[in-house]
């Protein structure tokens, strides 16, 4: 079938789908497709910390998983503008760029406790943004000017939404 017998819409060939039974793969054939994309998925080369978490002990890209779970690296760049903007670009490189972070880092300073209740809430919550598996969080007590400390935990983990919200 050429371009020219096609249906067109304006200048556009409009190419129409065939779903009668006869074109329809066995099911034997789905499970092989399905298996064999499993494989492919599991040996492509990712890289990022999403992709291969680092090992209990590891340091990578300037910070450290002490358990094998958690990673966690902390940015100071003396205003909280250009730290967030680098915790953002880091993300965005590790493989967590489709994840919701807050547009901007007024938007950010949102999630901070309230001074006069930080003891009393730091007991129930994180200071910061937390979004399954990042945690974004300000230093408590404020330490370097701007500065913002980032955690990821592997998502692979057995228990990982348990541990990440600290009910086991």
């Amino acid at each position: 079938m050429n371009i020219q017998s096609l249906p067109k819409l304006g200048r556009r060939p409009v190419f129409i789908a065939n779903f009668g039974g006869s074109g329809r793969a066995s099911p034997e054939s789905e499970v092989a497709m399905i298996s064999k994309g499993a494989e492919i998925a599991s040996t492509s080369n990712k890289k990022g910390i999403r992709y291969n978490f680092p090992t209990a002990g590891e340091v990578v890209e300037g910070g450290s998983s002490a358990d094998g779970y958690c990673y966690r690296v902390i940015f100071a760049a003396g205003r909280l503008e250009r730290s967030f903007e680098m915790v953002k670009a880091f993300l965005e490189e590790q493989g967590y760029g489709e994840l919701p972070l807050p547009r901007d880092a007024e938007e950010l300073r949102q999630f901070r406790l309230p001074p006069k209740l930080r003891h009393q809430l730091s007991l129930f919550g994180d200071n910061g943004y937390v979004h399954n598996p990042v945690k974004i969080l300000f230093p408590v007590p404020a330490g370097r000017q701007g500065a913002l400390i980032l955690e990821l935990y592997d998502e692979g983990h057995q228990n990982h939404l348990l541990r990440f919200h600290r009910m086991k």
